[in-house]
């Protein structure tokens, strides 16, 4: 039976439909416009070094190639997986011969996050010179996967991820290749972009796999799409940039009060492979740090949520930490504790060696009774209200309120009974 797409060739589609010109990109024109920053250098005709971060399908390699097209530069393309500097060297000196003749050169590195700092550093005299324009394409955030020394001769540009707008710019573009409409339902084609995942290249992938299939009598449905098309597994590298990304994106929804969000998150995180300890960890974290004495509870519900999870393992474990997010998240919030700490750490450090006053050391031996350890001592139990307003703060110290807390959960009784205990202790103090 006669395939979808006829006419077989070894490129793939992805090759085949790669942008001929700049105008093609999609979904990078806050870069490539007329007013943009590469828009404006291509204006002028003078490329300078630069780093493409961006995600997986963005355009990286085919915008690099390309301003090399547009500048009559010559494209010299490597891999950092797969060369070193005995590599760099060679191209170096040639890069130089071609520079005696009026020729300039466009090194692209490709995965440049993966060059050691050493392989880093031999490019530095030749960017700075001019010998070659470096453009380096990345998947992980420059600042810290590339040397100071290196970002600083050079440009960071962001692309964007293919949204959906740009995702079905190049499925009318395969349209016009083949010749024919897609035979997809509108379901199955907004469902096709959403699992592209924003990556234009995995979008032609899937493309081309169905260009193979034997045409369908009617055009294929999202279910049917299913079956055929094994589900990406969203982009998340529990070593780099993604993943803390998303406990930051988490923790900051749980802070927000928005226990949906973070329920996403939290999903994005599961189903991206992250050690669900490691996610327990981090929310036992934010119960003593975002919710504190608001809730005290809070703690001991979340260290159970992780022990459940100890227990149970996965996937039926999740849904207690699930649990414990929806707990926090709405929860009353308070940093109280956590910014009385820091204060009185500052403190702390301040004042040195400081020692307690003399009435609240113990005395065990006579010495010690002799020069006046626990002298006036009063045992609070035994005073009017159970509070004797003594100070324990050092003599020479002045007393310090470092835990403020908030009119919030809990803390709004424990502010009550703070501020009875201040007016007390002024009273008894005066008498």
């Amino acid at each position: 039976m006669e395939s979808l797409f006829e006419s077989i060739n070894n490129k793939p589609l992805a090759e085949r439909l790669r942008p001929k010109s700049l105008t093609d990109i999609v979904g990078q024109d806050h870069l490539l416009a007329q007013n943009g920053p590469i828009g404006q250098m291509i204006k002028a005709n003078k490329i300078t070094s630069m780093i493409l971060w961006g995600p997986p399908g963005s355009g990286k390699t085919t915008l690099a190639r390309l301003l090399a097209q547009q500048t009559n530069l010559y494209f010299e393309p490597i891999s950092a997986v797969f060369s070193g500097v005995a590599d760099l060297r060679k191209i170096f000196d040639q890069a130089r011969q071609r520079r005696k003749v009026g020729e300039g050169t466009i090194l692209f590195i490709d995965e440049i996050h993966r060059f050691n700092r050493a392989q880093q550093d031999s490019l530095l005299n030749h960017v700075e010179d001019g010998t070659v324009i470096l453009i380096g394409a990345t998947t992980e955030n420059p600042s810290f996967e590339i040397n100071a020394a290196l970002l600083s001769r050079v440009q960071v540009f962001i692309l964007n991820r293919l949204n959906g707008d740009a995702l079905e710019l190049i499925l009318k573009h395969v349209e016009l290749y083949i010749k024919r409409t897609l035979p997809l339902d509108e379901q199955a084609r907004f469902w096709l972009k959403e699992i592209s995942d924003g990556d234009g290249r995995y979008l032609l992938n899937l493309i081309e796999t169905l260009l193979n299939l034997p045409t369908p009598s009617e055009p294929f449905n999202s279910e049917q799409l299913k079956d055929i098309i094994q589900r990406r597994l969203p982009i998340y590298d529990k070593d780099r940039e993604s993943h803390y990304n998303l406990i930051s994106a988490l923790h900051k929804s749980l802070r927000g009060s928005d226990p949906d969000a973070a329920l996403y998150w939290l999903a994005r995180m599961l189903v991206g492979g992250e050690d669900p300890h490691y996610i327990a960890r981090r929310l036992v974290r934010f119960a003593t740090e975002d919710v504190g004495m608001a809730d005290p509870h809070a703690l001991t519900f979340t260290l159970n949520a992780w022990q459940t999870y100890e227990r149970l393992g996965s996937p039926e474990g999740e849904l207690a930490l699930a649990q414990a997010v929806v707990y926090l998240g709405t929860s009353p919030k308070s940093n109280s504790v956590y910014t009385a700490l820091a204060a009185a750490k500052k403190s702390a450090k301040e004042t040195g060696s400081l020692t307690p006053p003399k009435h609240i050391l113990n005395a065990p031996t006579k010495l010690m009774k002799d020069i006046g350890y626990g002298t006036n001592y009063h045992y609070d139990h035994n005073e009017e209200e159970a509070f004797s307003g003594q100070n324990y703060f050092p003599d020479n110290m002045k007393r310090i309120e470092f835990y403020q807390p908030s009119t919030r959960g809990l803390e709004k009784e424990i502010n009550d009974r703070l501020n009875h205990w201040k007016t007390l202790r002024k009273k008894l103090n005066q008498t």
